[in-house]
């Protein structure tokens, strides 16, 4: 019982200690574009948090990353090229446009295209057709019966 208590204060400790980011950085320009930097760049793990939001142990580990490089004199550029590099593009929020990510980008636009253009042929469908052309027989007739009924023709 002891082990299981130790081995769960252990995992807590580590996640709290993963949790605390270092001294903030000397000159508060670079600590925010350091902010921006984490905000723009997608935990691998987590999958739908930022670096800045994720309490995972690999964003950990790649906030000190980008604090290093950044301490290094890298640009955000190198930076993100360094971390794509590793993880591929799923790093970035928006990965860049190109042949891999076309269906990506464009996807939307043309499943937005086709639904258009399935509301209006079923909406086309459904519209009621004009009046047909009577024949000469049944113009007769329509006559003969508004006379009778005394509106007559106009």
């Amino acid at each position: 019982m002891k082990q299981i208590l130790a081995a769960i204060l252990w995992g807590v400790a580590l996640a709290a200690a993963a949790a605390i980011e270092p001294a903030p950085f000397a000159d508060p320009a670079t600590e925010v574009r350091y902010r921006e930097l984490l905000a723009e760049l997608r935990c691998p793990k987590c999958q739908n948090q930022s670096l800045a939001d994720s309490d995972a142990l690999i964003a950990a580990d790649l906030r000190a990353q980008v604090r290093r490089l950044m301490q290094e004199g890298a640009s955000d550029e190198e930076i993100v090229a360094y971390l794509v590099a590793r993880y591929g593009d799923f790093v970035r929020y928006r990965p860049p446009v190109d042949a891999r990510t076309f269906a990506l980008w464009l996807g939307p636009l043309a499943l937005l295209a086709l639904g258009g253009m399935a509301v209006w042929a079923v909406a086309r469908r459904a519209r009621p057709a004009g009046p047909a052309a009577l024949s000469l027989e049944e113009r007769e007739r329509l006559a003969q019966l508004l006379d009778e009924q005394g509106e007559g023709p106009p």
